[in-house]
């Protein structure tokens, strides 16, 4: 599990760690990737086109891709609980 993809932008080799790692498991193990970016918003956080457009073929492919609309759980929470 990959939690808050793209908080954080990657560096260089960091992205491309990411990439071999994506690549390494793609059709044999389950990955489940939460993030807050769009597609579209990807590439600022790897810094390179072509890898990000790589990383998203693989890990969309087979993918079941949901989408949740609203305010954060967490922000929520917070005004709840005092």
């Amino acid at each position: 599990m990959l939690d808050e993809l793209g908080f954080i932008p990657f560096s260089a080799n960091g992205a491309h760690a990411l990439f071999t790692f994506c690549s390494e498991i793609y059709e044999r193990l389950a990955l489940i990737l939460t993030t807050n970016l769009k597609f579209a918003d990807w590439v600022q956080v790897l810094g390179d086109e072509r890898l990000t457009a790589a990383l998203l073929d693989r890990i969309t492919h087979h993918a079941h891709i949901l989408e949740l609309v609203g305010e954060s759980f967490r922000f929520r929470e917070r005004f709840q609980n005092g």
